[in-house]
């Protein structure tokens, strides 16, 4: 028997979001129904509600919920339930990638998350009026009052957090802690610089406020957010408005460059210029993602002083035990996520979508 529900469906490539009745599939072996608590909005679901990405329209996106989940399928053993949980990517666990724990590289991530719209044996999971929409989005599509959520999209989580303050864990504040902490590695004496100071880039900068790195540097056009960059544990900023880069960056570290750099705009000039002002063995992390077939042009000569250029999804994060560990540096106040966080009433999503685009919003979190 199918489930109904209220979800915020995006009818076409460049449509708004609708509040619109539909119908969730009734969870299969591996999956759970989720009573949505909140949901973060990400420019990830933003550029698909664009049409710039080939996910079935009409559809329900959503890739940050956090809930309650109301009942399992026959074969989940994770969660039961009653139990609080945050939902992230979903991943097929049986590739090399997944059993090596790297499941943001499983070989079928791209038509499980973002592109695929159902479920790998290709059914579906959202109907409205009997017609299939596309759904499964990360495993969740979590723009709706319930989603129904793939197992390996489930991470429970401590019930005393409020779920609300926890949203965006499974998206982009992993993505931003992963590139430091996965990639990065900062030992001490590192100067890490960040490039862009969204909700990706300013969980970089709280991520790296926790290693040994003793510059950390934000570099952003807008004044109010290197200001809360500055609040959050960067020791140096950089307002991009006109200033050289490399000069500033060569004042603070005194000639040497940066030994990493996270890239979280997705503009190739930033990240050929984050390369350029790498010092010798430095590494740079391609976060920001600009449209496919995007190409940069870089200096091969420059690269031969062991700098390193790595892509990364998701943080490369083993979910499971990333996200909870997440979970508790927010309840003791370590990661102070909630200084990104604005919330919105669910019926006023298009306004959170207006307010995230104007960047007057860090990371709406929209509530239920």
């Amino acid at each position: 028997m199918s489930i109904p529900t209220r979800a915020a469906v995006v009818e076409s490539g460049g449509a708004p979001f609708t509040l619109s009745d539909v119908e969730l599939d009734e969870p299969g072996p591996h999956e759970a129904v989720v009573r949505m608590v909140a949901t973060g909005l990400c420019h990830t679901d933003l550029g698909v509600a664009s049409g710039a990405l080939p996910f079935p329209l009409p559809g329900v996106l959503g890739h940050e919920g956090a809930g309650v989940v109301e009942a399992v399928g026959a074969a989940v053993t994770g969660v039961a339930p009653g139990d609080h949980v945050v939902l992230s990517f979903t991943s097929c666990g049986g590739c090399r990638d997944c059993r090596g724990g790297h499941p943001a590289y499983c070989a079928t991530w791209l038509p499980l998350n973002l592109i695929g719209g159902r479920r790998a044996d290709g059914t579906g999971t959202i109907s409205r009026a009997g017609e299939e929409l596309g759904g499964h989005f990360f495993g969740q599509s979590s723009l709706a009052e319930r989603a129904l959520v793939d197992e390996r999209s489930l991470v429970k989580v401590d019930r005393e957090v409020p779920l609300a303050s926890i949203a965006p864990l499974g998206c982009g504040v992993q993505t931003g802690v992963g590139a430091v902490w996965n990639v990065l590695k900062p030992v001490t004496g590192s100067t890490v610089v960040v490039l862009g100071a969204g909700a990706v880039g300013l969980s970089a900068v709280m991520a790296a406020a926790l290693t040994p790195a003793t510059d950390i540097v934000a570099v952003d056009r807008v004044a109010e957010r290197l200001s809360l960059a500055r609040e959050l544990g960067a020791t140096h900023t950089i307002d991009a408005n006109g200033t050289d880069l490399a000069a500033a960056l060569a004042d603070i570290t005194g000639g040497r460059g940066a030994d990493g750099v996270v890239e979280t705009t997705g503009d190739v000039g930033v990240l050929r210029r984050g390369v350029d002002v790498l010092a010798a063995r430095g590494t740079l992390v391609v976060v920001g993602a600009p449209p496919f077939g995007t190409e940069v042009a870089l200096d091969v000569n420059g690269l031969l002083g062991g700098k390193r250029v790595v892509g990364l999804t998701l943080g490369d994060a083993e979910t499971q035990t990333f996200i909870p560990a997440l979970v508790r540096l927010v309840k003791e106040g370590r990661l102070p996520l909630h200084r990104l966080i604005s919330t919105y009433p669910f019926a006023d999503i298009d306004r959170a979508v207006r307010d995230m685009s104007e960047g007057k919003a860090v990371k709406p979190v929209l509530t239920f």
